[in-house]
């Protein structure tokens, strides 16, 4: 039994040797035979195995490169089977038992023996029901049913593996366990729901698969399975059997989750991609594993005060260049960094520290490897034929066919898994836009529109809805968020009203006009002054977030240190202000990872962050701001508990753009308390700057991005500032302030 595998997914030929039809059995039709030795059998099972006749049981088995085999059963001697040729064993036994239980003893040439159930005595490992709601689309845990499962039938452990290929002429699980020999674990199809099934006895976690699937113009595929939940490491493309044994310990995290309202609470987002944010130069420049990224990032988020986590796709991906937005393994975590288990521990230790991890997912588009998920039945089966609605010309790869009911099911399920396999928190959708519009990324005449003549994707709106009310009905608590671009209305409010079903929406409209913003000298900020306020004519539209991602820190667009103007004192003095503006504004917020200490050179994926930049007091400094500003916004309701409320954000001073001043007032709703920010985006430092406020009293300084533990110049006001019943910006009292340069104060009234 020679290994086999040597193709990685491509349509090849099938061996001579693989189709030739050779020898008769008894009570077989020629007909059935033929289609058995040519592999595209629709149930081998009714021609192999154990069946009953008026004389006992025919025993026939198919092992084209065996010498012979016996049958062996239990209290008996063992008895050698008629060899045919091309193959093919037989031997007829006088027994009349209902459970007739055997197995055979195989010899090789080069004297190799091997001892095995055969896999086609036991009943389908799938139910109507399971069928039927895959048929359907409504599948939401199809994870549990298809794929490669270690279980135990009638008394026998082995594995249960199913796929579905509803256009193959035949199926077979190939892997190291039988040398990658397709005639060995010949799957049988269960009526028309296009899926084929086998359980293979005594096999167990670990064993490497794929199936081989020969398409109906006689072509051989070896693909890996949709469902793996393990893979081989990259770039080997097996699946793995697994076999999880992790016990989560996070059920008060979950509970508390589940009574948690994500619009009134403090989420503070820091984007990691776990391939580089830290290495082992040591140690050839490695990743950290999973079970040290538990201990060291779970410690490192904590300790800045982070909400949640994001991590770019952990789903397994071929390419790493693609920082895993090419998914191949929808259920499985990518195996560079350890096992699923070892992830499950990564998400737990997150709970421990009370960190929610919220994962990248990408049912956009998928990449067009062979071995993958295009063209896995020789047909387009999750993906479009049409190219003008199956590819994306930008990328590269297949767009999913949103309107087949076994590809929303397959999708849906996809993520649930990682909600409840993983007690991910939420998920991000990647390239939202992309999804909505068929002429996304193309030009005239490359795309078709929908049955009314528009350009939505009603397909992917339906399933994006649907999606969005499962998963929120399964998961309370949890975080949907789109990263969607365009202006694409209601896309964070309820299916009811008429949305698209999402929690939250990235605001890219902020993040784009804001970097603007700050990326110019202050003596020209004044003309771009709109930048600043424009984003609050629409902040209330959607439950935003406020991103600082990945994607703005590589590709020549600079790191975000790196974009600010001026020399070296002013590119930090900026990006403090930036941040302190950013945690003061409506929205919850996310930063990318290197940003909160100031990288200066865009993120590279190939190796860690610039930890050593540490040493200096800038970096420390601007990293203990990001800190601070954690700290505060949590602990203060009026800067959380309405981000996503207009009764939570009041203009004070909007219009002065030749001074590069704004000023505004949040509120918490609920207890009426206030906090006001000033922001001063100009180098020089302003003295009795009035600013209006709406109660009399000391206000505290709670935050000044120019003191001096940040790195500034420290230019404030002593920690506190009494308002005056003096009328200013429309509001009955006031405080005469001193603006620093290049700074962002915070203030909070003190109340008995």
């Amino acid at each position: 039994m020679a290994d086999k595998r040597t193709e990685q997914g491509e349509l090849r030929q099938p061996k001579e040797s693989e189709a030739r039809i050779d020898g008769q059995l008894a009570g077989v039709p020629p007909e059935d035979l033929r289609r058995l030795l040519e592999l595209r059998h629709p149930d081998p099972h009714s021609i192999l195995g154990a069946h009953p006749n008026e004389h006992g049981v025919a025993v026939r088995a198919w092992h084209p490169d065996a010498e012979k085999v016996l049958l062996l059963v239990d209290g008996e001697s063992p008895r050698p089977m008629a060899r045919h040729r091309a193959g093919l064993f037989d031997l007829q036994v006088e027994d009349r038992r209902e459970a007739f239980r055997f197995r055979l003893e195989v010899h090789y040439p080069g004297g190799r023996v091997f001892t095995i159930r055969q896999p086609y005595s036991f009943p389908p490992t799938l139910g109507e029901l399971d069928l039927h709601l895959w048929a359907e689309g409504s599948h939401e845990r199809a994870w549990e049913k298809l794929g490669a499962h270690p279980r135990e039938i009638e008394g026998v452990r082995g594995v249960a593996f199913a796929v579905w290929a509803p256009n193959a002429a035949g199926v077979s699980v190939v892997g190291d366990f039988n040398s990658w020999d397709g005639r060995l674990a010949m799957m049988r199809r269960l009526g028309s729901s296009g899926v084929w099934e086998l359980f293979i006895p005594d096999l167990a976690a670990g064993a490497l698969y794929k199936f081989e699937i020969r398409t109906r113009e006689g072509l051989v595929a070896l693909k890996a399975d949709p469902f793996a939940t393990a893979t081989e490491i990259p770039p080997a493309t097996a699946s793995v059997v697994y076999r999880s044994s992790y016990e989560f310990g996070d059920c008060e995290w979950s509970a508390e989750r589940a009574r948690r309202d994500p619009l009134r609470t403090p989420i503070s987002i820091y984007e990691v991609h776990l391939g580089s944010w830290r290495r082992v130069p040591e140690e050839g420049n490695r990743s950290l594993s999973y079970r040290e990224h538990a201990e060291q990032l779970a410690d490192y988020v904590a300790g800045m005060g982070f909400t949640h986590v994001e991590l770019l796709p952990v789903m397994e991906h071929p390419f790493s260049p693609s920082w895993g937005y090419q998914v191949t393994g929808y259920f499985a975590p990518t195996a560079r960094f350890g096992t699923p288990d070892d992830f499950r521990h990564l998400v737990d230790s997150m709970h421990r520290r009370g960190i929610g991890v919220i994962l990248d997912w990408v049912p956009a588009h998928f990449p067009t490897d062979a071995w993958s998920l295009g063209r896995f039945d020789g047909t387009a089966l999750f993906e479009h034929l049409d190219p003008r609605l199956g590819a994306h010309p930008e990328w590269g790869t297949y767009i999913f066919n949103f309107g087949r009911n076994e590809v929303r099911a397959f999708l849906l399920s996809s993520a649930n898994f990682w909600l409840e396999e993983m007690h991910a928190d939420g998920l991000r959708v990647d390239a939202v836009s992309s999804m909505l519009y068929l002429d996304y990324g193309r030009r005239e005449g490359e795309w078709i529109p929908n049955r009314y003549g528009g350009r939505e994707n009603l397909e992917a709106v339906s399933f994006l809805k649907e999606l969005n009310e499962r998963i929120y009905a399964r998961h309370p608590g949890v975080l949907m968020i789109a990263e969607e671009s365009t202006a694409w209305p209601a896309v964070s409010r309820p299916v009811y009203l008429g949305g698209l079903g999402f929690g939250f929406k990235w605001d890219m409209g902020w993040m784009h006009d804001t970097l603007e913003y700050f990326s110019k000298d202050p003596i020209h900020r004044r003309y771009h002054h709109h930048h600043l306020t424009f984003g609050l004519l629409y902040a209330w539209n959607e439950n935003f977030i406020l991103p600082l991602s990945h994607d703005e820190v590589v590709y020549g667009k600079r790191s975000m240190l790196s974009k600010m103007p001026g020399d070296r004192w002013k590119q930090f003095a900026n990006l403090r202000a930036l941040y302190g503006y950013m945690w003061a504004r409506s929205g919850k917020k996310m930063l990318f990872m290197g940003g909160e200490f100031g990288q200066w050179n865009e993120w590279n994926h190939n190796q860690g962050l610039d930890w050593n930049l540490l040493d200096y007091d800038e970096h420390r400094g601007l990293q203990r701001l990001v800190r601070d500003l954690n700290r505060l916004y949590w602990s203060e309701p009026a800067l959380h508990e309405a981000d996503c409320d207009a009764a939570g954000f009041h203009w004070i001073d909007a219009n002065n753009a030749d001074e590069n001043v704004i000023a505004f007032l949040r509120t918490a709703p609920s207890t009426g308390r206030k906090a006001v920010c000033v922001c001063n985006f100009s180098p020089i430092p302003r003295t009795g700057y009035r600013l209006g406020v709406p109660e009399p009293g000391l206000y505290r300084e709670v935050l000044n991005t120019d003191s001096a533990i940040y790195g500034g110049s420290n230019v404030g006001n002593a920690g506190a500032v009494t308002a005056e019943r003096t009328p200013w910006h429309g509001l009955p009292y006031s405080m005469s302030l001193v603006l620093p340069p290049l700074g962002v104060l915070w203030f909070v009234p003190e109340r008995a």
